[in-house]
């Protein structure tokens, strides 16, 4: 076990290498010059040699090469840069925006997981009423993105019949009633993707465990069968589930960026679209890379999760 757990590791610290000389090299080919956005934003037109003296400031008049390894220097002791435009470290923006971010995201995680598994569950019995409407239901589910999901929440329950508010970010300090409140339509918007997925997933694979020789020979030697479909069916049906949801975890650091900004959500999405507007490559580069890397550490404790309930995957 911990020979695999060595390898998967090992691959996604290559990944994240990967990842990270991508990121630095498409951030870098996007048009535009930092120190000329920069000295515009002052209000004045800068001339070429303030623009000039600015890049030397900033190290952007070196070759590529040499500004990439600096930046890999950074990373190995723990630093992603510093923001072009006020010289804050990106580490402080993105310790400020991401707990705002993971909690959107664990708290959708949460509500798929209970409802998709319950309801997936629930409608394993192909042909039935319930099966019908879950099949339903996911299918419609599936079929509309967050954001389309997000307006409409916002029109319907935040303007029309005001329920809820309709954005912003309310801090836990300010009372666990409020930031419910505020929490709600992004964890719906977000939420019915992600539980139709996983009630998808579970419904196909309760049904074929429950089709296995096992579970007939249980039910044969006396044991009663809700006894056996709770305990043993869903028990292993859930092992494909748990890919599944740690890949759709995964997509949701990246996917809430739209949702986040429609409903005025302050975490790293905001930070990534003021980055990339203002040609901020430490920034974009931060954000991006603390995204994938959760993603791929993700990934990796679901493969080592998945090679505990099935020795099999460890091959």
């Amino acid at each position: 076990m911990l020979i695999y757990v060595a390898k998967r590791v090992a691959a996604g610290v290559v990944l994240l290498l990967v990842v990270v000389t991508l990121i630095f090299i498409a951030v870098h080919l996007v048009p535009g010059d930092p120190a000329r956005t920069i000295l515009t934003g002052t209000g004045s037109t800068p001339t070429e040699d303030a623009v000039a003296q600015l890049r030397t400031e900033l190290g952007l008049n070196l070759p590529i090469w040499e500004q990439y390894s600096r930046y890999l220097s950074e990373l190995a002791h723990g630093s992603l840069g510093h923001s072009l435009q006020d010289g804050r470290p990106v580490t402080e923006y993105v310790a400020e925006r991401m707990p705002r971010t993971l909690q959107l995201v664990g708290a959708t995680t949460l509500v798929s997981i209970v409802l998709g598994v319950t309801l997936g569950a629930l409608a394993a019995r192909r042909g039935g009423f319930l099966d019908r409407v879950v099949l339903f239901l996911g299918s419609v589910g599936v079929a509309v993105p967050a954001y389309v999901a997000a307006i409409l929440l916002i029109f319907v329950v935040g303007v029309q019949l005001q329920w809820l508010p309709s954005g912003g970010y309310v801090d836990l300090g300010e009372g666990f009633g409020p930031y419910l409140r505020a929490l709600a339509l992004p964890v719906v918007a977000l939420s019915i993707g992600f539980t139709s997925i996983v009630m998808r997933m579970t419904r196909s694979s309760v049904l074929e465990t429950a089709r296995q020789d096992w579970v007939r020979t249980a039910e044969a030697v006396g044991l009663r069968r809700r006894a056996v479909f709770l305990r043993h069916v869903v028990r292993n049906a859930l092992t494909p589930v748990l890919t599944v949801t740690g890949l759709q975890v995964g997509a949701l650091l990246g996917g809430t960026v739209i949702v986040e900004r429609v409903f005025s959500w302050p975490g790293l999405s905001g930070l990534l679209i003021d980055g990339v507007s203002s040609r901020d490559y430490p920034v974009v580069q931060g954000v991006v890379i603390v995204i994938a890397a959760m993603f791929i550490a993700l990934n990796i404790l679901v493969d080592i999760s998945y090679g505990l309930f099935d020795p099999r995957g460890r091959r």
